[in-house]
Formats: C-alpha cells, structure tokens, sequence
C-alpha cells in the first residue's frame, strides 16, 4: 500500500467532501423538483382556465350567490366542463327535456333564464377551447362529456370569499388559486386547482428528465473544477509543511546550511521564516562553538608550548636549571590557572541569571574604589584620567539621596576592573581615559544610571565592535598575549550586568579609541 502523504490525505478528504456535497446537492434537486413541479403545473393549468372563472362570476351574478351550485353538484360538473352543455335538473330527481329560453334556444336551465340576454348567451355559447389543448366546445363521447385533460376535474374546487368549500375538491397545500370577483370587483370567491399527485404525464416526465440532466452535468463539471481546486489548495498549503518537515529533518542530520524556501506572507511563510531564523542562530552558534574551542585550544597551547620547551632545554643540558628557569616556568602555569579562571569565571557569568547577593549597592563608590586601586597603573603607563563627568555627579550625592542598585557589590566590583583594565591594555602611551556618569529618566518604570568610559587610540574598527564582548576575542590580534589578556574580561564584564538587568555596549570614542557604556536600573526607593 502506497504511503498517504499528508497531501494526499488532504486531497482525498477534500474530494470525498465534494463527492458527498455533490451526491447531497442532486438528491435534494430531484426532491424539489419532484416536490415543486405539481405546484408549477397547477398555476399553469388553472392560469389557462379563465374561461371557467367567467363562467362562474356571471353565475355568481345570475344567482346572486353559490348556493344553487353547493344543491346542485352535477351543475359544478357542467360548469367546469368546456364543452358541456348546460341542462336541466328535475328537482325531483328524473330529467326532463330541455328547456327553452326565451329566444327558443335549448340548454340555458331555468335558474339561470332571469331575464339577462347577456348572461343566457354566455352559457349558452362558451368560449373557443382552452390554449391547453382541451377538447373543442360541444364534443361528447359516447359516455357523456370528456374530462379535461391531464385529469383536472378530479383536482379543481370552488371556495367562497370565506374559503368555504362550495363545490369540487377543497383546496390542497401547494394548490393554485384563481381569484374570482363580482360585478362590483369584491372577491365572491377563488377557483382552486390541486397540484397532480406524481409526475405521470410524459411531458412532465421529460421535464423532470431534462432538469435533473442539467444539474448532473452542472454538477460533475463542478467537481471536476473543485477537484482540480482542491488539489491546487493541498499542494500550496501543504508544500510549505512538507518542506519544513524536510529542513528539520536536515538540521536535526546536522546540516545547518538548510533553508527552507518562503512564499507570501501568510501563517505558513511566517513559520517559514521562523525556521530559517532559527536555521541561522544554530549555526552561528555551531560557529561560534567551533571558533571558541579553537581559540581555547590555541591559548593553552602558548603556556603549553613554551613549558615545553623550557623543560626540553633543560633536559638536554642545553639551559641549567636555574632561579631564572623556575621563573619563566611558574610565569607560564600562572597563565595557565589565570586562564583557567577566566574562562571558568565567564561561563559561571553567563550561567547566572540574577546576582548571588540582591542588596542595595552604591555603585559610583565601587566604581571609585576600582579607579583609585587602577591609578597607579594608570599613571606608570602614562595614561591621563578624567573625572570631570563622573565628579559632577558624586557631587550631587550630599544633597540628593545616593544612586542604589540592587545586586553584589563583588561582582559590580570586578566589572569596573575589568572595564579599567581593558582600558589600559589598549590604550597607547600617553593616552586619555575620561569616566562620566549621568542619571538617566524612567524607562520601563525604572530609573538608568548611565556611566561611560572613554580611551584614546588605538580604536576598534566598526565591523569588530559587536564581537568584543564573545569569549577569547581580541580587536587586537597583533598585539602579545602577555600585553592583550586572555580576552575574556568583557565577556565576563557583560554577563554580569545582564544578570544585574543592565547592558553593556561598544562604540567608537570621540578621543579616537572605544567607548564603552555601561547601564543599570536604580531602585526607586533605597529604603
């Protein structure tokens, strides 16, 4: 059995929907034209027999009403006949012969020889046959008169103004009517016509035939159209999902190339879109990754590489080992535990979602212990510090409550080190460090203390500086790695404040060298 992709599950449930639509749609055709054909047949038939409407208004009036036709039924059957003629009944139950009216002309009963010309020569000279095709005026058959066809004796009826019956059959639900009035345009009564009972006639039938051929076809085109629909709808819909199944298939194999192509604008493509986003992330960090072991590897390999030859010189007896020896060697394992820590250190950072200790913290006073411990080291590297904008603020501090944020103090502590230290790593002789702070206005309902830290050349170029903060990355690659660090102080330095709620970013520095500014939310209330 072949395997139902989801596009052909789709297909097929969309196509059995249709076929079942259409199944329904042309049961419930041939019901209502089964249903709704009598009724058009009957105010066809009725609209044709006008001719008995006025046979029975000028009877209204020569009698002044319906109750000789409701005493008289075989009088009903002579009326709604066209070709019947009109005679007498004896009231006593044997039939006599004809009566003459007053011009001497059989066929006109006494009721209704009242002295009207008019009306004795409309009963007596009926109207040319109905356009119906019903039997001319004044043809009998051997067994009386002929019954109009399609049988409609049997169906019509006579109601009064009351819809009381007055003769015939009474009025049937879907029957037609045919108003009747009198000579001063009041309804004296309706002519009412059954619907037949079935589809017996072969003209009706034919009828019938053509129509339900006609909705066949109609409705096989249909499907055939919503079939060919429906399977453009699966394939546009469900390519995007099938798709998507193939990409993850791809990542999860470890192809992190993988991409998925995206078509409009819909639920689909966002999802798409999504997908190549996170396609992308994955394999920046699969890089990111790959770069980071490699740059791990690479710093132990220094420290490494230079012990070993130390110790290999002084095993061939090529150096003594000698104080100076000893030195070098315990320089190199204090690299190696200096970079150890680092990196241990910046994974804990980055694995820290809130600060171990959550006190109130002054931080322009750690930050001020930090400079004052940098100093020294500041001055013997010929670096000029200015204070300017961060004294403006410390100023400020005995007449308004003190900047607090809530954290570890050791932890701000070391991000103002290693800020500092950055500073005077990579900043050349006789250069400019300038530190200001401001208070920033509520954001996100919390007030910012902003403090930036600006350095002279060397400069960072443009495209580097997002990547300064990554572990093991240095701007500067030329420089010694005894001079430049184990480049991991701003990794560390960024995992922190992001812990503490802060942010930490890089630009270029209007002295020529890297500005970096530094962001943290202060509490409201220091209490």
């Amino acid at each position: 059995m072949p395997h139902l992709t989801l596009h052909r599950k789709a297909f097929i449930a969309l196509a059995a929907l249709l076929v079942a639509l259409l199944l329904i749609f042309a049961g419930f055709s041939r019901l209502g034209l089964q249903r709704g054909l009598g009724p058009y047949v009957a105010e066809i038939e009725l609209a044709r027999m006008d001719w008995l409407a006025e046979r029975l208004q000028a009877h209204h009036t020569q009698t002044g009403g319906w109750d000789t036709l409701r005493n008289q039924p075989r009088l009903w059957g002579q009326l709604s006949h066209p070709g019947s003629g009109l005679r007498r009944s004896n009231t006593q139950g044997a039939e006599g012969t004809p009566p003459t009216d007053r011009s001497g002309s059989p066929g006109t009963p006494p009721e209704l020889a009242n002295g009207n010309p008019a009306a004795d020569r409309s009963m007596q000279q009926p109207p040319p046959p109905p356009p119906d095709g019903g039997p001319p005026p004044g043809e009998r058959g051997a067994g009386g008169p002929q019954r109009h066809p399609n049988d409609l004796f049997p169906r019509l009826g006579l109601v009064d103004a009351q819809q009381h019956l007055v003769a015939g059959t009474a009025p049937q639900p879907g029957g037609a009517r045919l108003a009747l009035t009198g000579a001063d345009g009041k309804t004296i009564g309706q002519l009412v016509l059954a619907p037949p009972q079935g589809v017996r006639s072969e003209a009706d039938q034919a009828f019938l035939a053509q129509h339900l051929g006609f909705v066949a076809w109609t409705g096989l085109a249909g499907l055939a159209l919503a079939l060919l629909l429906s399977g453009w709808l699966a394939r546009r819909w469900l390519a995007p999902v099938e798709a998507l199944a193939t990409g993850a298939r791809g990542i999860a194999q470890g192809h992190l190339h993988t991409r998925v192509p995206v078509h409009g604008n819909d639920e689909l493509a966002q999802l798409a879109r999504t997908f190549n986003t996170m396609a992308e992330q994955l394999s920046s960090i699969e890089a990111s990754r790959r770069q980071w072991l490699g740059d791990v590897a690479h710093e132990l390999r220094t420290p490494l590489a230079a012990m070993r030859a130390e110790i290999e010189a002084v095993q061939d007896g090529i150096r003594p080992f000698d104080d100076k020896t000893a030195l070098r060697l315990h320089r190199q394992v204090m690299r190696l535990i200096q970079l150890v820590g680092d990196l241990r250190a910046s994974l804990d950072a980055a694995g820290t979602s809130a600060p171990s200790a959550q006190v109130p913290v002054h931080p322009l006073s750690l930050l001020n212990e930090a400079l004052a411990s940098m100093r020294p080291r500041l001055a013997q590297a010929g670096i000029d510090v200015d204070t300017t904008g961060l004294d403006a603020l410390t100023a400020q501090v005995p007449a308004q409550p003190a900047p607090l944020v809530r954290g570890d103090a050791q932890q701000l502590h070391q991000v103002f080190l290693n800020l500092l230290e950055n500073s005077l790593r990579y900043t050349d002789a006789g250069g400019l460090l300038r530190l200001s702070a401001r208070l920033l206005p509520p954001a996100d309902g919390a007030a910012q203390l902003q403090v930036q830290l600006d350095d002279s050349a060397p400069g960072v170029p443009a495209h580097e500086l997002p990547r300064i903060f990554d572990r093991l990355y240095r701007a500067e690659t030329s420089r010694n790695r005894d001079h430049g660090g184990s480049g991991l102080g701003l990794a560390i330095c960024r995992a922190i404040v992001l812990a503490h709620g802060g942010t930490l970013t890089a630009d270029t520095s209007p002295l020529g060298g890297l500005r970096i500014t530094l962001q943290l939310p202060l509490l409201d209330n220091p209490s």
